[in-house]
């Protein structure tokens, strides 16, 4: 298989990566995280005008018509800068939903909006009782006349605190935990009915709480068919677990070049603690969960486009990979930079938090080697 980028790949990259280092740094991202939505519209602007925001998006509604491998190159340099800009939460998740489902007038309406970086969408699927499972949906949605009521609890809705508009998952028809009578409806962060309560992540990422009280949504808010969103669901957050894998290569790699770089300048005993052999392994262990992590996820990106079963094996391998070197990565950098490696004043701290988070989004490890084991058994 050719793992060549094209001539424009290799150019997304270079200008992400160039944006990153040059207009990204450390105290500007710290800057950022403190800020009360947790992300800024600047950045996000700047996003929209470089056509990162539409790159994943069909030409036909202003987007670039990119595809997964695009959104890979993209994460894996928003993983190096720890960038808090909500890109898979609206774009991926969002875009690729309404892409996917939406309606012909919600395509052309909303789509060109998140291209140019106008709307802010946010996916509120998860519940309290729900853990990773995207079929266990207690919210209502009942039928009144021409509308939609609808009754239930969100949790950890990410990038909700910023998001202008909602897609909220709700059952019209069959048990909690069945895969059929799951849908979905666009619901206005300032629709009457809808209480948010905003919180912060230990990565310093936002996410919010929703509490629908018979919020009302016309026949336009649906999306998709109804009682049949999940396995377009399931399909866009496979895209997501692509993309924040590449995401935590990226951090990870920061992590190995960083420490790498810290051991050859920490002296101990008259010499560099990186020449001691016990150390090293441990640089080669590192670059062996990165380097796994890195082949998984392109395997699962490649994959995203494959038959369900085909899709969703590649997507728990990649991402009960990226858990598991995650946190091996992250500890061993700090610990091999010693006490200060705990400080909030090193970003080595930041980035273990943001790959400790990674691992829990859209399932964790012990969650995804359940699912790869249970499509592997015949």
């Amino acid at each position: 298989m050719d793992f060549d980028l094209s001539s424009e790949q290799q150019m997304l990259k270079d200008s992400v990566q160039r944006y990153v280092r040059d207009d990204y740094d450390f105290s500007k991202r710290r800057a950022i995280a403190a800020t009360e939505q947790g992300m800024s519209r600047e950045c996000w602007s700047t996003f929209a005008d470089l056509g990162w925001l539409g790159m994943a998006i069909p030409e036909a509604y202003g987007g670039l018509g990119g595809g997964p491998v695009d959104v890979m190159i993209l994460m894996e340099a928003f993983g190096a800068g720890l960038v808090l800009e909500p890109y898979v939460p609206s774009v991926v998740i969002g875009a690729g939903l309404l892409a996917l489902a939406g309606q012909e007038e919600q395509k052309l309406a909303l789509l060109p909006q998140v291209a140019e970086g106008k709307l802010l969408l946010a996916l509120a699927a998860a519940e309290p009782r729900s853990r990773f499972s995207l079929n266990d949906v207690s919210t209502e949605a009942t039928a009144d006349g021409d509308s939609w009521l609808l009754r239930g609890h969100k949790s950890v809705v990410l990038a909700g605190p910023a998001a202008d508009k909602f897609l909220v998952t709700a059952r019209t028809s069959g048990a909690r935990r069945d895969e059929d009578g799951i849908s979905m409806f666009l619901v206005d962060r300032n629709a009457t009915g809808l209480d948010r309560t905003d919180a912060r992540g230990f990565d310093r990422g936002t996410v919010c709480e929703l509490r629908l009280d018979s919020v009302r949504v016309g026949p336009e808010a649906l999306v998709g068919s109804e009682g049949a969103m999940f396995p377009v669901l399931e399909k866009v957050i496979d895209h997501a677990i692509a993309a924040v894998c590449a995401e935590a290569v990226g951090a990870m790699q920061v992590l190995n070049d960083a420490t790498a770089e810290y051991l050859k300048q920490r002296k101990q005993f008259g010499q560099p603690i990186g020449r001691f052999q016990v150390l090293q392994h441990r640089m080669v262990d590192m670059l062996t969960e990165l380097e796994q992590t890195r082949s998984l996820t392109f395997l699962a990106t490649m994959k995203l486009d494959a038959q369900r079963a085909e899709r969703r094996h590649a997507a728990s391998c990649a991402k009960a990979q990226m858990g598991k070197a995650g946190k091996f990565v992250g500890a061993q950098s700090v610990q091999l930079h010693g006490g200060m490696g705990m400080t909030d004043e090193l970003m080595v701290s930041h980035y273990y938090k943001r790959l400790m988070m990674l691992d829990i989004v859209f399932g964790n490890r012990d969650h995804h080697l359940k699912a790869f084991t249970a499509l592997t058994q015949p």
